[in-house]
């Protein structure tokens, strides 16, 4: 032994390590594994649980800041066709009734219903009276988006919309300010050449007023301008985040932008102050002013990351305006998950120190039990299926004791029965053989007297000597002794094997020679005969003799099958799916039933009449297929015919495109 050799085996023998401790090692690798794999996929599901509530919660403030902003168009509408309704603005429409009274009562509204513009224009869309400016008369509002809807259908109408500076300079110099924003610098908003914007975003409601006759004689509008109005947003903070404060921020926001611009928000400034005039981030603006589509996610809001939700706000024209925002400090969410999981890494570690401790006693107490199995394992490969294992333990290494008994003793018992079987096999093949011999035997020694019997037979039937009884006698020995000739060749056919003399042919060729045959022959007079053979279908090496024979027995019984009457149909095709070619013999007899269709290839089963078949010619012919790997098959329908279909593998076909 070389030094190399002698420090391998010392080494091999330092590491050989008690069943015990390599127990406690493995099952301390695979705790380790599964618990770091578990760890991660548990600290995944919670982080993805806790997002999707947080996305679900944002979803649902989402919905509830829109019910609140519509409640508002409500309560515009509400106000505009409340006033509509007055029963002295007909007055001031067809009379120029301009009285204090009036004025002052529709001042009073505007001011109690916390309006930014209550006005009267006449059916032209001309301003007849505006509270902001009652000595102002005659601005043409017919082109203003909810005025002309207004006048052109006659319904009243409620939503949001733009209105230009001139717009509001028409309305009163204190909306154009309000309206006027310079734009702050903010963190990932997209760029844009403009610094500021002057144009306010409205909620309007138009409503028609009629006469007594039902003819439109003006419209009544009214409006609350939402730049830098904080009505819609502290409301929402205040129904849905309830205020809620988290290490000094406000849990909840809520935001109305004009375009990609905060006009009406409670985000703060790192200052403290609101954040009106900054802008939305690029990606969200992408999202839903681009593409028109709700965005529901992380999103950076002036100076902090929230889970947030926006949605586009259109006009009655369906362009879109603006942006609905609410959005939940993702801090919360961060510190949230963060806990979980501390705490779920801390129950790990735990699993895994009792698993350790636990691991080391079971492996202890498993370990002589193991070696017990272990040991009779052995005895039972090599051969010895009387050993057993004696049971030490109540746990499932005794319940493993118990069944390693039961499979050596089912072992046995298989052993016995195979032998048993092999034993019957060997003799019934014996037996088998013995017959097939014995019938050959026979067969041939009847053959010689057989055909005695049927050559003086027919030389009786050739005298005249006989009266007409004794004339039907031998006509009925010569038709017996055919018929035990017939069953005679057909025990030579099935008992002796011939192995097929396989060449290069044409299976077309084939079919057309075995219809040569017979179509002369009477059984054939009354049957027409229809050929569907595929040009292109490859030759098949088989043999030719054998297979001839296949397709004569296959045309005489569908002749048989019809009575002489009726039609055959012989089709070729190639199947590339399975990879083979197909024979059809089709006919249109009385077919097969159900209970025989099973037995047809069986030995000496025949539906015929006695004297016009022995059942051997399908038998004969499912041999002659499978001896070329080919496969047979059979479909039947009593009363409508049979066909049946022969198929031969393409493994070893040569492509023939002579058009046999």
């Amino acid at each position: 032994m070389t030094r190399s050799t002698r420090l391998d085996a010392l080494f091999k023998k330092e590491l050989r390590l008690p069943l015990a401790t390599r127990l406690t090692l493995n099952f301390l690798f695979i705790i380790i594994i599964s618990s770091g794999i578990f760890t991660f996929v548990g600290v995944r599901i919670i982080s993805d649980l806790i997002s999707d509530e947080a996305d679900e919660r944002v979803r649902n403030d989402l919905n509830a800041a829109r019910m609140i902003y519509m409640h508002e168009i409500d309560h515009v509408s509400q106000a505009a066709k409340f006033t509509a309704a007055r029963t002295f603005i007909e007055d001031i429409l067809l009379k120029d009734d301009f009285s204090r009274t009036y004025i002052d009562e529709l001042t009073w509204f505007k001011v109690n219903e916390d309006l930014d513009m209550l006005t009267i224009a006449d059916k032209n869309g001309r301003v007849v009276l505006q509270t902001n400016d009652p000595d102002r008369r005659g601005d043409d509002q017919s082109d203003q988006e909810l005025v002309k809807i207004v006048l052109r259908d006659k319904k009243p109408v409620a939503g949001t919309t733009i209105f230009s500076v001139e717009e509001l300079q028409q309305e009163s110099p204190s909306l154009v300010d309000r309206s006027h924003f310079v734009f702050v610098d903010t963190p990932m908003a997209r760029q844009r050449t403009d610094t500021e914007q002057s144009a306010g975003m409205m909620l309007m409601a138009a409503v028609p007023v009629f006469d007594n006759s039902g003819s439109l004689i003006g419209v009544v509008y009214a409006g609350t301008l939402l730049n830098r109005n904080y009505k819609i947003v502290d409301e929402v903070k205040n129904t849905v985040f309830q205020g809620v404060v988290y290490k000094d921020k406000d849990i909840g926001t809520s935001t109305i932008f004009q375009n990609d611009v905060r006009i009406s928000t409670n985000v703060h400034n790192e200052n403290g102050s609101r954040a009106i005039g900054t802008r939305i981030a690029e990606d969200v603006y992408k999202h839903v002013i681009v593409n028109g589509e709700q965005y529901v996610g992380q999103a950076y809001v002036v100076n902090d990351w929230y889970l947030a939700a926006y949605e586009p706000i259109r006009s009655l024209t369906g362009d879109i305006i603006g942006i609905l925002y609410v959005g939940i400090l993702e801090q919360k969410y961060t510190d949230i998950k963060h806990r979980a999981t501390l705490i779920f890494l801390g129950i790990s570690l735990a699993g895994v120190l009792l698993s350790t401790l636990t691991t080391l006693l079971i492996s202890r107490r498993i370990s002589t039990s193991i070696g017990n199995l272990v040991a009779a394992s052995k005895e039972l490969t090599q051969g010895n299926l009387e050993t057993t294992v004696e049971k030490t333990t109540h746990d499932e290494i005794g319940e493993l004791a118990d069944h390693f008994n039961l499979m050596a003793g089912a072992l046995r018992e298989r052993d016995e029965k195979l032998k048993d079987f092999t034993r019957k096999k060997i003799m019934e093949s014996e037996r088998l053989a013995l017959i097939g011999q014995l019938s050959a035997n026979v067969a041939h020694e009847l053959n010689n007297p057989l055909q005695g019997i049927i050559t003086y037979s027919h030389l009786l039937l050739e005298e005249n000597t006989f009266s007409d009884e004794a004339k039907e006698s031998v006509n009925k020995i010569v038709v017996q002794a055919n018929r035990c000739r017939d069953i005679i060749r057909g025990l030579l056919d099935f008992s002796r094997h011939k192995t097929p003399d396989k060449m290069l042919c044409s299976v077309n060729n084939l079919l057309r020679g075995c219809i040569s045959l017979v179509e002369k022959q009477a059984a054939f007079h009354n049957i027409k005969v229809a050929m569907d053979l595929d040009d292109q279908l490859p030759m098949v090496i088989l043999d030719p003799s054998q297979i001839e024979r296949v397709f004569l027995n296959l045309v005489i019984n569908a002749a048989d099958a019809m009575d002489g009457n009726g039609q055959l149909t012989l089709s070729t095709r190639l199947n590339p799916a399975k990879s083979c070619i197909e024979i059809s013999v089709q006919d249109n007899g009385h077919g097969i039933s159900e209970e025989n269709i099973e037995k047809i290839f069986d030995p000496f089963f025949t539906t015929k009449e006695t004297g016009h078949g022995v059942g051997l010619g399908l038998a004969i012919s499912y041999g002659i297929i499978k001896d070329h790997n080919g496969n047979i098959s059979v479909e039947s329908e009593t009363g409508k015919g049979t066909t049946f279909t022969v198929s031969f593998p393409l493994a070893k076909v040569k492509n023939e495109n002579n058009g046999n």
